[in-house]
């Protein structure tokens, strides 16, 4: 990990081993359309905002309480270049408990500013963790991508309108 890698962190009033299985509640808190599992080094999953961002997830690590890692194995980015920016990336989950709760440290080792997607992927990252995961932890609700939300919906959601194409 480096100092640019895209980091957000927040604290809970939840034990360790409560963050830990929020996490890996991906669906709800990230997207309620993500196929596979997670928790277990071995899992595998993938991420879809259809005709704009896709994403396989394999966890390498896996400490309950403690530390939580996804490998991205496969991405496609449809708004940058390099649609494939997120490949061989990982997202890491670093819990410590402290007087104030829990704190989760969320890191996306490689997603760094030099690199196109950063503006958009940090707002969007930002939003899961600060307010989706918070909002699961602290209420027992997140705000996932739902089931019938669309790319458009998704980009506003998260502070990138100009990325929303003009309607003819």
């Amino acid at each position: 990990m480096s100092d640019n890698d895209f980091t957000a962190t927040i604290t809970v009033d939840k034990t360790p081993e409560e963050a830990f299985a929020a996490i890996n509640n991906v669906w709800a808190w990230w997207s309620e359309t993500i196929e596979g599992s997670t928790g277990t080094v071995g899992d595998s999953y993938l991420f879809e905002v259809p005709g704009l961002h896709r994403c396989t997830m394999t966890t390498t690590t896996a400490i309950p309480g403690e530390r939580l890692v996804w490998h991205v194995t496969d991405s496609y980015l449809s708004f940058i270049a390099d649609t494939t920016e997120w490949e061989d990336t990982d997202v890491v989950f670093d819990i410590t408990e402290n007087a104030d709760g829990t704190e989760i440290r969320f890191t996306h080792v490689g997603l760094e500013p030099a690199g196109e997607c950063y503006e958009v992927c940090s707002n969007a990252w930002g939003a899961y963790i600060t307010t989706s995961l918070r909002g699961l932890l602290t209420t027992g609700e997140g705000d996932p991508f739902r089931r019938t939300s669309t790319g458009e919906s998704e980009l506003l959601k998260h502070g990138n309108a100009d990325l929303v194409k003009p309607r003819p």
